[in-house]
């Protein structure tokens, strides 16, 4: 009977392949939130310091280490221990590809496309005006690297955590596609903090997670949905001057402002908060569908290591 109950426990926690998939998953969530923790009790006081400083709304230089320490961190490190655990490459968890510069480049390219599109609709029906340019000469160009730069860190640490480890574990268990959309509502309910967020944007969250999910989905590799998240953050946040699920950013390119009904404008969230982010997120999905192919999508890897 006592070995029947030991049997029954380890069958709990242990698989055919070892530790089954929920618990590395919780072990992964874990180590990110506890350096996240840790980074938060060594450094919190000086980041709420620089933040006062620079009036609650920080500068590219100073998000970039903001996003560093509480983002690209504790999902770098989270990501290098299981991966010693399990003695895999850091890399294989969606970031190993050969065409990796062209994947990054062309979504990067179709990230500032389709936002560019969604701002011409919203133009063109009235629900979106402009007031001019805020920067000019060589602080526009300044301003336009430094922001890059601070999308391409959030960019790289969004998917790695809610793209990378997460949903290779995940699905490789429970199947690809009832992890992607575990995973994009918890990616949705990441942007509840954000000022200014409304129900209608959460939602565009969490599908634009799963449209970021079909090109994984489709190569294998995470490194077009990270040029395609920089292309579209930094479209709207630097680019157009529109808020980026609730949030506004200081110097940027153009300046503009919402007209009408918030569910069409999008309101205080920017366009992502419209309906007619759907014709956005159709396009994204369109194009993946289209230009994006592999010998080796997610489909055809990693079969023989469910539990």
């Amino acid at each position: 009977m006592w070995s029947s109950y030991r049997l029954t426990v380890k069958n709990i926690f242990v698989g055919p392949n070892g530790l089954r998939a929920g618990w590395r998953a919780l072990i992964f969530v874990a180590i990110v939130l506890a350096i996240s923790s840790l980074v938060q009790y060594v450094l919190g006081g000086t980041i709420q310091r620089q933040m006062a400083a620079a009036g609650g709304v920080p500068g590219p230089r100073l998000a970039v280490l903001i996003e560093f320490f509480n983002a690209i961190l504790p999902v770098f490190l989270a990501t290098g221990v299981m991966a010693l655990a399990e003695r895999r490459s850091f890399w294989s968890y969606g970031l190993t590809d050969n065409a990796l510069v062209r994947r990054f480049g062309w979504g990067a390219f179709w990230g500032f496309v389709m936002l560019s599109g969604l701002v011409g609709v919203l133009v063109l029906t009235g629900h979106l005006a402009f007031d001019g340019t805020a920067l000019t000469g060589f602080p526009a160009v300044r301003f336009a690297v430094e922001w890059a730069v601070l999308f391409a860190f959030v960019a790289v640490a969004e998917e790695m955590t809610f793209r990378g480890y997460l949903q290779q574990t995940l699905g490789r268990s429970i199947g690809f596609w009832p992890a992607a959309a575990i995973l994009s509502v918890v990616f949705a309910a990441a942007h509840l903090g954000n000022s200014g967020e409304r129900v209608l944007g959460i939602v565009q969250v969490a599908t634009g997670g799963l449209v970021f999910c079909y090109s994984l989905y489709r190569t294998g590799s995470l490194w077009w949905a990270i040029g395609a998240h920089l292309g579209w953050d930094w479209a709207q946040s630097y680019f157009y001057g529109v808020p980026d699920s609730g949030i506004m950013v200081s110097r940027h390119l153009l300046a503009s402002h919402p007209l009408g009904a918030a569910y069409l404008s999008g309101g205080t969230v920017g366009p992502e908060g419209s309906i007619f982010v759907m014709l956005a997120e159709l396009g994204f999905a369109l194009v993946i569908y289209v230009t994006l192919r592999s010998a080796t999508p997610w489909s055809h890897a990693g079969k023989s290591q469910v539990d």
